[in-house]
């Protein structure tokens, strides 16, 4: 009888502990529990998790550091910012018209303008020179810059040396020396006088002594070198005449823009004094010679002028175009801060928090300059007040680098091994709480290499490490001694 009691009081209680198991099933999936919020045992936010040893490594979860064998520490929100990271109040933001712009990925279109000056085309100058010494008798083109036209008078000149080789010449074609009439006849072209002119002695049959020059091309006088009644001499410069067909423009390139220009590249050019006009060119020559002072190339660019509207000295635009490079991050130029030996952007990162980044920028166009490292496509860039944050970034990072580098950490550890001449020493040390760091087995570096002399393998001993890693990524350990 009192087993059966105690059997059916046992039958009783696994149907409760069944029955109310059941009912907390049922509530857990009425009202499921919460979701791992982003948030540590403070109830603080988690940003991100990191590895102390490698804290530019960021993670999204918590778990084991990929580097050391300990746990992913969290990065909690409101804690110091990062070296180079300032924090600036909405109002601050206000007061200083912070504006920003993503950072996209697209094409840099190799467009830009370039200002140069019309110049007399060199290639078309023609000079006129006495080819025997004799006087002027007439001058028709009177002053400097005056046009004219192919075949027009310009002086007449009278020849007196040439008269008598004339004369002599005429005798002797009449004689039957055929030989001396010809030598004769070379002389006359030895002494300066062109084959059309000798053609018109022996046409008429006389003596000429005074001879017409005639222009031998349309354009103007840049150089008048006689006057009326004046005597010249033989390679004496009578005039100097321009085509003005086809003129220059001597374009200053900027550097940075000058692998975009290829001889032969067709431009386009304004001139202010003809807005509503368009002139058609090519590119004839990228000169070789940067202009020290202000960093450009000299680009020659040949412009048709059939209505002879471009004049020398002139200013004009001219516009080069060509087709656009392959795709990359581009940002307004004026985000850029070029400081003379590095490029830094301004990125905004939330919540009134900011970071000098450094960039490496690529070409120029447009308005827009090319990022080839350093950006993202997504990336917010600050566009004004970008000068006062970087400075503020730079005091926050050097204030950052000078208390990392003062603040020290004790510790202590049982000595594995010691190279005193590399100045390490590899220790077995306990947890430091300071740097979040568990019990483990690492390497340092000494700052004072003569402390190595007193330590050996085994030894207990207790030390000071600076907060902050060297420029190699050691742990630099300011002192260490034997426990006592």
């Amino acid at each position: 009888m009192k087993k059966s009691v105690l059997g059916l009081v046992a039958i009783l209680a696994l149907a409760a502990a069944g029955y109310g198991g059941y009912r907390y099933a049922m509530q857990s999936m009425e009202h499921p529990a919460p979701a791992a919020s982003a948030e540590g045992s403070s109830g603080k936010q988690v940003l991100y998790w990191y590895d102390p040893m490698y804290p530019q490594q960021k993670f999204d979860k918590p778990g084991k550091s990929p580097f050391m064998d300990m746990p992913l520490v969290p990065k909690y929100a409101g804690e110091a910012a990062e070296a180079g990271t300032v924090s600036i109040s909405p109002q601050m933001v206000q007061n200083l018209g912070v504006r920003t712009a993503e950072a996209r990925r697209g094409a840099l279109e190799q467009r830009f303008e370039a200002v140069g000056a019309v110049a007399f085309n060199e290639r078309g100058v023609v000079q006129i020179q006495a080819r025997a010494s004799g006087f002027v008798e007439k001058l028709h083109a009177r002053a400097p810059l005056d046009p004219v036209k192919k075949g027009a008078p310009l002086v007449e000149l009278l020849y007196p040396e040439w008269a008598g080789a004339q004369e002599e010449y005429l005798l002797l074609k009449k004689s039957a020396a055929a030989d001396l009439a010809q030598a004769a006849r070379q002389r006359l072209m030895l002494l300066g006088m062109t084959e059309e002119q000798v053609a018109a002695v022996e046409r008429e049959g006389r003596v000429r002594n005074r001879f017409t020059l005639a222009a031998p091309i349309s354009g103007v006088i840049a150089e008048l070198g006689v006057r009326e009644g004046s005597t010249v001499m033989p390679g004496a410069t009578l005039f100097r005449l321009v085509d003005l067909s086809t003129v220059w423009v001597n374009a200053e390139v900027a550097e940075t823009q000058a692998s975009w220009v290829t001889p032969g590249a067709k431009v386009v050019a304004r001139v202010q004094a003809y807005p509503e006009r368009t002139f058609e060119g090519r590119v004839g020559a990228l000169l070789p010679e940067v202009n020290a002072a202000t960093r450009t190339v000299r680009t020659r660019i040949e412009l048709a002028n059939p209505d002879a509207l471009l004049k020398p000295g002139m200013y004009a635009t001219v516009i080069f175009q060509q087709g656009a490079k392959a795709e990359s991050v581009l940002v307004p130029s004026e985000a850029v801060i070029r400081t003379g030996t590095r490029d830094v952007v301004i990125v905004a990162l939330g919540d009134g928090k900011f970071r000098a980044q450094p960039v490496e920028v690529g070409a120029e166009s447009g308005g827009q300059s090319q990022i080839r490292k350093g950006l993202q496509p997504g990336d917010r860039v600050v566009l004004s007040g970008q000068f006062l944050i970087d400075s503020e970034a730079s005091l926050s990072a050097t204030v950052a680098r000078l208390e990392g580098t003062a603040q020290t950490h004790q510790g202590r550890g049982v000595v594995e091994d010691v190279d005193a001449a590399k100045g390490l020493v590899q220790l077995e040390h306990a947890p430091i709480p300071a740097l979040q760091w568990p019990a483990m087995t690492m390497e340092f570096r000494v700052e004072d290499k003569t402390q190595l002399a007193r330590l050996k393998k085994g030894a207990a001993v207790e030390f000071e490490l600076r907060a902050k890693p060297d420029a190699d990524g050691n742990y630099v350990i300011t002192r260490i001694a034997p426990r006592p």
